[in-house]
């Protein structure tokens, strides 16, 4: 647990972007530790997600969500921040990171996507992939989303959590995965960042964006043996993580 001294201690906020099928509730069990710890801590739920899941529509694309994360920082009056990015969450802060570099204190990856000037989603994923997730929402979500992954498709060792986690996934709209990246420089130029690689198991579609951090010399890049969802299973673990990246 985090000391009474270290908590006194003014700190950076920390803005957490949520992934694939979540919303902001995704962190209710990372945030305490890091506000017990002195952060302010910011989860935004993205458009067509998690409790914003009323306005899923083949309209909203990775712009959306660059543009809901955009206004809550400037809403927040944050002048200096961490920014956060899980799983798709890493599309969304690599260009959020890009158009606000003077105000970004560290720029943390966890087990997520890293968005490529010009590239989409798609366009990153391990050969194939692209298809077959197309594929799934052209037939489970009607071509605006991703339909909600089958219970025998997520690995959490607590099972308890996982039907939380089950029962809180929605539909992701599919948009947003089509969507280019629009980024002046390539994802953390001239930034400090950590990625953070979630092995236990890994995830075959993040490991074109964990194989770039590797090849990044001037990126903290290190292993954590803990499933991609470790947020809902090792919430503690996962607020150190991100502690101990700042």
């Amino acid at each position: 647990m985090v000391s009474d001294a270290a908590a006194a201690e003014p700190k950076v906020p920390i803005v957490l972007v949520h992934g694939l099928h979540c919303g902001g509730w995704i962190w209710r069990y990372v945030a305490p530790f890091l506000q017990h710890a002195g952060h302010q801590v910011i989860t935004p739920t993205l458009t067509g997600t998690g409790d914003r899941a009323h306005l899923l529509s083949r309209e909203i694309t990775l712009e959306t969500h660059i543009e809901d994360m955009l206004s809550v920082i400037d809403m927040l009056d944050l002048p200096r921040f961490a920014l956060v990015g899980h799983s798709y969450g890493g599309m969304v802060v690599s260009c959020v990171a890009d158009r606000m570099r003077d105000r970004i204190a560290k720029l943390i990856y966890l087990d997520a996507l890293i968005a490529q000037p010009g590239l989409s989603a798609f366009d990153i994923l391990p050969k194939g992939m692209a298809a077959i997730r197309r594929e799934r929402a052209r037939v489970g979500g009607a071509d605006v989303a991703f339909p909600v992954p089958p219970e025998n498709a997520v690995f959490l060792p607590d099972a308890d959590r996982k039907a939380w986690f089950m029962r809180h996934l929605r539909p992701h709209p599919v948009g947003t995965y089509e969507t280019p990246a629009r980024l002046e420089q390539p994802a953390g130029t001239g930034l400090s960042v950590t990625y953070i690689a979630y092995e236990n198991p890994a995830l075959g579609s993040i490991e074109p964006s964990r194989a770039y951090a590797r090849a990044q010399s001037d990126w903290h890049y290190h292993t954590e043996a803990v499933p991609h969802d470790a947020e809902i299973v090792f919430p503690e673990r996962v607020a150190s993580l991100i502690m101990d990246a700042l």
